[in-house]
């Protein structure tokens, strides 16, 4: 019953609280209803008034109006409490598939301090915060990357129940939030364009060392050697230090090639995007084919954001 009218009810929020960057909370967005402490204070007070119609006794009438007046006060401190906040989004980084997005946010109070401000995108797992009066604060919330592309953060909860927990006062914000998911890096061979690859006819000299391409074997370690390219399974193994060797071509241009690839179209960006990074890191030089796309030949961190925009967006919808 709930899931079918949940589209209804995100039709009416978008409409009652449309997506802005920047939202400060009033009536119009607020909402608030009794907790289950707050139903018990009033099954509490329903059974004080009839204990008082019951036996005509003034005190149990004072207890019964006393208690109602806390509760009439209670809607108007939690109201209180929440209404004039302000709520802006932040940058977010790009990150890798199976990476969390660190989602910045702002909260801002324009008069009056905000106790217990409660914010996340499950009721179950909210961060709690106070702003005091005049002060703005910075609070960052975590979602899980799960496919690459455009990630949009979902409606973000504010709610808070101070001061006496048995009213709680919230509102659903869209801050329209948006950030790029790179492919999940995966390791293999390098997919270079058919036609550029290192062949032994070639004019240029394959070289070895740090500023390499593909795995060539094992030899033993030498000083001098880096570890980071130690075979630690080999010493494990109680085979001897062996040093992973790779391989380079000196003047030839290393174009990476979807279709030289296997598999689905996943697994092949993912591979593309460990290479990117790999080639990257190198300060490499190199361009990326994929259909209908060709980089031009280059390195440094704006080719490689470049090239990691192009795989995440790879036949993505705008």
């Amino acid at each position: 019953m709930i899931e079918r009218f949940e589209p209804v009810w995100q039709r009416w929020v978008g409409r009652r609280i449309p997506p802005a960057s920047r939202v400060e909370l009033d009536h119009r967005r607020i909402f608030i209803l009794p907790t289950r402490v707050g139903g018990t204070y009033a099954l509490i007070l329903f059974l004080l008034l009839l204990v008082s119609i019951n036996y005509q006794n003034s005190l149990a009438y004072g207890l019964t109006f006393l208690m109602l007046s806390v509760g009439v006060l209670a809607i108007l401190h939690t109201y209180r409490n929440v209404s004039g906040l302000i709520l802006s989004g932040g940058h977010a980084r790009s990150v890798f598939v199976g990476e969390p997005v660190q989602l910045r946010l702002r909260l801002e109070s324009s008069g009056h301090g905000h106790q217990a401000i409660a914010l996340g995108w499950d009721s179950e797992q909210l961060e709690q915060t106070d702003v005091e009066a005049e002060r703005l604060v910075d609070v960052s919330l975590t979602l899980p990357a799960l496919k690459r592309g455009w990630m949009r953060a979902p409606r973000l909860r504010v709610e808070s129940v101070f001061p006496l927990g048995i009213f709680r006062a919230w509102s659903w914000l869209d801050l329209e939030q948006t950030v790029l998911i790179y492919p999940q890096p995966l390791a293999g061979k390098m997919p270079l364009l058919q036609g550029v690859q290192p062949h032994a006819e070639d004019d240029g000299h394959a070289t070895t060392g740090p500023g390499v391409d593909d795995y060539q074997g094992l030899r033993l370690w030498q000083p001098g050697d880096s570890m980071r390219r130690m075979h630690w399974k080999a010493w494990s193994r109680g085979q001897g230090l062996m040093f992973k060797e790779f391989s380079d071509l000196s003047g030839h241009d290393l174009c990476l090639d979807f279709m030289a690839l296997g598999g689905d179209i996943e697994e092949r960006l993912s591979r593309l995007c460990y290479w990117v990074l790999e080639l990257s890191q190198r300060q490499q030089p190199f361009a990326l084919k994929l259909p209908g796309f060709l980089s031009a030949v280059d390195s440094g961190d704006a080719h490689r954001e470049d090239c990691l925009r192009q795989l995440a967006l790879y036949g993505v919808r705008a």
